[in-house]
């Protein structure tokens, strides 16, 4: 093995490195800002006061239960959303081919509206009427682009047109519901994740940790499918099961999100191709994604708290970044076909 073959195989751990602990220092950063502004050395003491002592300082209680919760949800989610756009982009083999896209995060958008004029928006509520939204649109997407199987490019012009349709329909809702519950919702449905405690945090990330094994399973035919649904077959993989168990996994990592902090868009549109890129990966990697995919996400709730006088929702700033990269994904796709 020559040097410059072994320089290009440690690239990915040497990113995938790189993105972690760029990260942790965002982390960092990201707790020590605010009102009451702390430096690395003082936050990490404020982490490890509860463990050295009976009665921590005001320090402890602004990282821990301030700030901390906030900031454990924008890790969680970025790598959930960057997760399920790697999915859903694998699957479609198309770059655009990502839950924001196709109709999914509407459709999980669409049964938190319901559940929260019908349940009051209790947490089981929302989050069940997002995982049930978002799999019925993703159902309902399979069923109108299958023909003899599904392909790519017809699962996401139909998921866009199931978007129209979801968008109209979620404005209706929003226009026949009580005002305070139609304003609440449509705050809500910026995207945002200033109200988030740890009663939201922890559940979420035990639906993440419990849809752990469901990626796993998926990743070995996954990798399979990229090859070609005539060779996965040959290879022994059941093409369609195949299928509906990405898209179940993508669709429940995207609900998680949505029932907890709205839809927060173009987040897992970027993070999958910008992981590639930065991997020079022939595939798209999913540690890379959920690694560029947390601090994608953390990066964007700093600026929409510290940017400008008033804090805005973390869903305004990833669209306005995920506009511009789209707008640089369709001019670069466009010369490369010329």
């Amino acid at each position: 093995m020559t040097p410059r073959t072994s320089a290009a195989l440690s690239r990915p751990t040497v990113v995938g490195a790189a993105l972690a602990a760029a990260t942790a220092a965002l982390v960092v950063l990201a707790l020590g800002l605010g009102d009451y502004p702390l430096s690395p050395a003082e936050v990490l003491s404020a982490l490890i006061g509860p463990l050295v002592s009976d009665s921590p300082d005001f320090s402890s209680t602004v990282v821990l239960e301030w700030r901390l919760p906030r900031i454990t949800a924008a890790v969680v989610f970025g790598a959930a959303l960057a997760v399920a756009g790697a999915l859903f982009q694998t699957l479609t083999r198309n770059p655009l081919g990502s839950p924001d896209i196709i109709g999914f995060s509407t459709g999980a958008y669409t049964g938190v509206i319901l559940a929260t004029v019908v349940f009051g928006g209790a947490f089981v509520g929302t989050t069940g009427g997002a995982i049930l939204g978002g799999l019925g649109t993703a159902l309902l997407v399979y069923l109108l682009a299958y023909r003899k199987g599904v392909q790519g490019y017809r699962l996401i012009i139909v998921g866009i047109g199931v978007t129209a349709a979801l968008h109209a329909v979620n404005s209706w809702i929003l226009i026949r519901a009580e005002t305070e519950v139609a304003m609440s919702a449509a705050i809500w449905g910026a995207g945002s994740l200033g109200l988030t405690s740890w009663t939201d945090v922890v559940p979420a990330v035990g639906v993440v940790l419990a849809a752990l094994p469901l990626l796993l399973a998926s990743v070995r035919p996954m990798r399979q499918l990229e090859l070609g649904d005539e060779v996965a077959s040959s290879h022994g993989v059941k093409v369609e099961p195949t299928r509906l168990l990405i898209l179940g996994v993508g669709v429940l990592l995207t609900a998680l999100v949505t029932a907890t902090a709205g839809p927060i868009a173009f987040v897992a549109l970027a993070a999958p191709q910008i992981a590639r890129r930065l991997a020079r990966s022939t595939g798209i990697p999913l540690t890379h994604s959920a690694l560029t995919g947390a601090f994608l996400l953390l990066g964007a709730d700093l600026v929409a708290q510290q940017a400008l006088a008033q804090p805005i929702p973390v869903g305004m700033v990833t669209v306005i970044l995920g506009g511009a990269y789209l707008c640089f994904l369709l001019i670069s796709d466009g010369r490369r076909e010329r």
